[in-house]
């Protein structure tokens, strides 16, 4: 099982040839892809209307969901890397990428992304696998 990040996700809806997006193609084949609730969020709350709304909700909710297992724990986690960050001089554009390579780190799998705020993560979380974007 692959994490995949919004940032792939968005560009495959949008139908962008990028490598992450070709590498989704493949676990999607597989059966391999699998978002977490925040990455539904991002997903749904760009829809353009309500009819987009509920197609993008059909698509995503059968693929395989990685869930905090550790609750308020991984959140806390998450905000720990979040004021790392900042404390080594670097700001993480939304602290939703935090708790995405949290969640990714608790169930010890791959994130496929397409954002560099995810390499200043994996910087500052040495558990944290990314998947190269280029």
């Amino acid at each position: 099982m692959i994490l995949v990040d919004s940032t792939v996700w968005i560009d495959l809806l949008r139908k962008r040839r990028t490598k992450p997006t070709a590498i989704l193609e493949r676990l999607l084949d597989l059966g391999e892809a699998a978002v977490t609730l925040v990455i539904v969020q991002e997903i749904l709350q760009g829809a353009a209307d309500a009819s987009s709304f509920e197609r993008l909700h059909a698509h995503f909710l059968p693929l395989p969901l990685l869930e905090s297992r550790s609750g308020a724990a991984t959140h806390v986690a998450a905000a720990e890397l979040y004021a790392r960050c900042r404390w080594a001089g670097i700001t993480p554009r939304s602290p939703h990428d935090c708790l995405i390579a949290m969640v990714a780190v608790e169930h010890d799998v791959w994130l496929l992304h397409d954002d560099r705020d995810f390499e200043h993560l994996a910087e500052m979380e040495p558990n944290l696998r990314l998947i190269p974007k280029r």
